[in-house]
């Protein structure tokens, strides 16, 4: 067993809240923490947040988490 961060994505806000990801294990918090700021990362003419459909903003942020590396993908 080791401990290694999980990265969970959410798509939408309030109740229309969905988990998309949470298969992402990461040996370093940093690197964790580097794909969670790149996928929340939006691009567009959005202009503010504000013009962002709430469906479509994402959440991204890591867990710490024990895990067995012979069962399960983790990413150095």
């Amino acid at each position: 067993m080791m401990h290694t961060f999980l990265l969970l994505v959410y798509l939408g806000t309030g109740d229309g809240r969905q988990l998309i990801s949470n298969d992402m294990y990461f040996r370093s918090l940093l690197d964790c923490n580097f794909f969670a700021a790149e996928l929340s990362r939006r691009y567009g003419n959005y202009g503010s947040i504000e013009l962002l459909h709430p469906d479509d903003r994402v959440t991204a942020y890591c867990v710490p988490k024990l895990v067995d590396p012979e069962s399960v993908k983790v990413y150095d």
